[in-house]
This record gives structure tokens, C-alpha cells and sequence, in this order.
């Protein structure tokens, strides 16, 4: 009967059970890489729009709504994976129908300023590696406010998407 030598047992079995932790770390990295280039610290980073990004609650939401005319006001929410302000309890999966589908787990459909149609375009592997990112950074405590109907009191500071010709209409003359 042949037996491997020890060294080469404990060479093998390294690989065996190091090659999940690497592709998962692989995957983590391109789905850092996507939120970078897709531009994921713009809405929900605080201070990005004030031109001072606050890196210590990076992703951990907005501090600017987005006001759309007769929709509301809505503010990039927290999706690090803080369990009571952030997308903590949510699934892989749920995390991915939300980038890809523009649906939360409860049902609710995401804000229209969401680029979620653009992200369904994303390969199943690249929208996963993007929630597998998002549930490796650090959790971050932050409410944030809204979303807000029309004629609602607003607690943030906001950009307001108006139709052609509208700005031109309400400026002083």
C-alpha cells in the first residue's frame, strides 16, 4: 500500500481548505473594484456631495437627497452591514435583487434615482461580487432620513432633479 508522504498531505490539504478563503477574497476585491468604478461612494458615503467624504462611514449613507418632482426626496441609504441601520440582515441574494432587480426585501421598490436598470446589465458573478463586498466592509451606525413624500419637511440638504425649462421658469428676473 502507497502512502503520500506527510508533507505532501498537508500540501494538499492547505490547498483544499485555503482555496474558498482565497476565491472568496478574490471576490471581495472585484467587488470592491465594481463599487469603485460604478460609483457606489457617491451616493452613499456622507460628505461626498460637500466635497469631503467621510472615509470613517464610508457607505454608510448620504447625507444629500435627491429630490425628484411629485415622487419625493430620497436619501442614499446605509448598505454596510450594520444590522440595525444598514443592510445587515439581508442575504446575499437580496443584496443582489436589490442592485440588479431595484427591489428590497420587504418588497418595496428603490428609489428612482437607483441606478438598478443599469445594474442588471452586471454578470450573476460580478452583481454577487458586489454583495459579498458590501457585506465584508466595516458596519457602520447610521440612520438615515427618508425617504420623504412631496410636501414633506426635509432634514437634509437636497438636490433637486427638475424637468427642462422649469430652473429657467422660477429664476428671479
Amino acid at each position: 500500500m502507497y502512502r503520500a508522504p506527510f508533507g505532501l498531505v498537508c500540501l494538499a490539504a492547505t490547498f483544499a481548505f485555503s482555496s474558498p478563503v482565497l476565491a472568496n477574497e478574490q471576490e471581495i476585491k472585484r467587488g470592491e473594484y465594481l463599487v469603485t468604478i460604478s460609483g457606489c461612494n457617491d451616493c452613499h458615503t456622507p460628505g461626498y456631495f460637500l466635497g469631503k467624504p467621510d472615509q470613517d462611514r464610508f457607505l454608510g449613507g448620504s447625507d444629500v437627497g435627491f429630490e425628484i418632482p411629485g415622487v419625493g426626496v430620497f436619501v442614499g441609504r446605509n448598505i454596510t452591514p450594520d444590522k440595525e441601520t444598514g443592510i445587515g440582515n439581508w442575504t446575499t441574494e437580496q443584496i443582489v435583487t436589490a442592485i440588479q432587480a431595484g427591489q428590497r426585501p420587504d418588497g418595496r421598490v428603490l428609489a428612482p434615482i437607483m441606478p438598478w436598470h443599469a445594474f442588471a446589465q452586471l454578470t450573476p458573478e460580478d452583481a454577487r461580487a458586489i454583495a459579498v463586498f458590501l457585506q465584508s466592509v466595516e458596519p457602520v451606525s447610521q440612520a438615515i432620513p427618508g425617504p420623504f413624500k412631496p410636501g414633506e419637511k426635509v432634514s437634509t440638504f437636497l438636490f433637486r432633479i427638475s424637468p427642462p425649462g422649469e430652473i429657467a421658469a422660477a429664476a428671479p428676473k
